[in-house]
């Protein structure tokens, strides 16, 4: 008997379909058909609960972050617009938490940056030398009493975590041949110095004055300018690896700290003014903002890309070019 073969295609990209066979109309026995890839259909099955599962992992991921974010705004927050800082603080937190848990149950540091995290250890240490001796950088509501403090610090030590993962416990899974920013005339895993350097100096010539204390202001205003820059390395990662699969959970550590600058830039392009250095110039309050939009311009393909992985329930997938617009 002659048999002719029917594709149903399921899913967006085309990729997944179950494959039925059917015989030439027959006048003597009338049309029959064949079921013949039962098993395919049941893993386009398995496929879909999958994605359902993943799906509503991420959206019980979130309403808990947001839960946990309206209890501090109306419980341990005084509701003033300063607050935006406190949670971009939060949403940094969360990401570094998302990160160490995505390291501790996968056993692996496969799709981390060392040269993100180095970068943003020195941005908690640096910050956290200005808040902890004093006041002028800190939120004005009651959440700046000591909670901000403590957020900063629980960041500082996920940071840590995961640094000790990617340079100790799991050190056999760090994709160094990926992480190669900067690597030019440096030794291997100091490509962050391209980045620091330059910052650091821009922050020393450029400051505002708020604590009235050198060594406090530069510390902050250096944490300030180089979070702009530090989730450079880790973008340029994903764009090194040549499948352009992003892990989900190492997505949401990235989301998480966008969003966080987001809230920020959303407080101080209202508050730029307050960051005037101690001859009254308002350019560090500029430098502050355009480095933060600057960031988030940067991050534009990845908010999309993120967007569409959250809405189907499927892998991050960046495009094949070369850098997205960033790197």
């Amino acid at each position: 008997m002659e048999f002719y073969s029917l594709h149903q295609f399921w899913g967006d990209n085309g990729s997944n379909f179950s494959q039925f066979w059917l015989p030439p109309f027959s006048t003597m026995c009338g049309t029959t058909c064949y079921f013949q890839d039962a098993d395919d259909a049941k893993g386009m099955g398995g496929k879909k609960s999958l994605a359902v599962k993943a799906l509503n992992q991420n959206v019980l991921l979130w309403a808990g972050f947001f839960a946990a974010s309206l209890f501090v705004y109306f419980v341990l927050s005084g509701g003033d617009f300063s607050f935006l800082m406190t949670y971009g603080a939060m949403s940094r937190m969360f990401g570094f938490g998302v990160l160490n848990v995505k390291i501790y149950t996968g056993q692996r540091v496969t799709g981390v940056s060392l040269k993100t995290l180095q970068l943003y250890g020195i941005v908690f240490v640096m910050r956290l030398s200005s808040i902890f001796r004093h006041e002028g950088y800190l939120p004005y509501d009651k959440s700046g009493d000591w909670l901000y403090h403590l957020i900063e610090f629980l960041a500082l030590c996920f940071t840590g975590s995961a640094l000790f993962c990617v340079v100790g416990k799991f050190k056999s899974s760090y994709q160094q041949d990926f992480d190669k920013f900067g690597e030019m005339n440096v030794p291997p895993g100091a490509g962050a110095v391209y980045l620091a350097v330059p910052i650091a100096i821009l922050a020393i010539l450029i400051h505002p004055n708020l604590n009235s204390d050198f060594m406090s202001d530069f510390a902050w205003t250096y944490a300030m300018y180089l979070e702009s820059a530090a989730l450079v390395p880790q973008l340029f990662m994903f764009q090194r690896q040549k499948t352009g699969v992003v892990e989900l959970m190492t997505a949401h550590f990235v989301f998480a700290l966008g969003f966080g600058r987001l809230l920020e830039f959303a407080f101080w392009v209202f508050s730029y003014h307050e960051l005037s250095s101690s001859g009254g110039s308002k350019l560090p309050g500029y430098i502050a903002v355009f480095s933060i939009f600057l960031q988030l311009v940067l991050m534009l393909d990845f908010f999309y890309y993120y967007y569409l992985a959250m809405k189907n329930a499927t892998p991050l997938v960046l495009p094949s070019h070369n850098g997205m617009g960033m790197v």
